[in-house]
């Protein structure tokens, strides 16, 4: 039922974004964490919260909405982490090389020129999180693009240490990206700030996932995620993910 609600809300926040034109390049964006016109007024917002000054390493989504924040925390000159899309490698980590080239290394396609590669073994604490969102709802809920990467990430940065509950995850929306509420599942992390082209949301807090919910994963999205699958040969559990399916 909860996954049935979230795809009708996908669907409708995708086809309201390009009925009233708030869309951005790339188009169409069914099927994508949409980006919108108004993105760098919200990153803009969100980079003035306490949360975000505060914070030295920012784990960020690499799709494009948040390119405008991802240039804001490389010209405060903070450790930016982004993982590989759709998590096929590892994570790239930027500092000093992408601090001078701040607009050109928050693009995707140069991830691989600005940033390092690094194991999951190797990523430093993380001080606030961002991810990427379809809809989000004033209480905290939020819905991506239904692949559930984002949780996948935060899973495996909780259950090493690199985050905790008291580490905000934030995004940045389109106001029309806003609902009344968003069912949540087990494994979904809710947001505790937002902010749109307007104005800005800090939300109730919601306890997060602990770490990763085996009972969720199957073998196919396991296969089918390089990133995660060796994570969990060397934490030891892939066997165990194999026989719950």
């Amino acid at each position: 039922m909860e996954r049935e609600v979230k795809r009708e809300i996908r669907e409708r926040i995708w086809r309201l974004m390009e009925e009233k034109n708030v869309a951005s390049f790339p188009r169409p964006v069914r099927g994508r964490i949409p980006n919108f016109k108004g993105s760098a007024e919200a990153a803009r917002i969100l980079s003035g919260t306490q949360e975000f000054r505060n914070a030295r390493g920012i784990k960020c989504n690499p799709d494009s909405p948040q390119a405008p924040l991802r240039e804001l925390v490389l010209r405060s000159r903070k450790v930016l982490l982004v993982p590989t899309p759709r998590l096929r490698g590892e994570f790239f980590l930027m500092t000093e090389k992408a601090w001078e080239s701040p607009r050109e290394a928050s693009r995707i396609s140069n991830f691989s020129s600005f940033g390092e590669r690094v194991h999951f073994r190797d990523i430093p604490r993380i001080d606030l999180v961002v991810v990427g969102s379809v809809a989000v709802s004033r209480d905290g809920g939020r819905v991506g693009k239904g692949e559930g990467y984002s949780e996948l990430e935060y899973a495996i940065l909780r259950e090493q240490g690199l985050v905790d509950e008291r580490v905000p995850v934030v995004t940045t929306v389109h106001s029309l990206q806003v609902v009344e509420s968003i069912p949540l599942e087990p494994f979904d992390v809710p947001v505790d700030i937002f902010a749109t082209e307007k104005e800005l949301f800090k939300t109730p807090s919601k306890p997060k996932p602990q770490g990763l919910l085996l009972e969720y994963l199957t073998p196919e999205k396991v296969v089918d995620t390089p990133y995660l699958l060796e994570y969990l040969k060397e934490t030891g559990r892939l066997n165990k993910v194999l026989r719950l399916t």
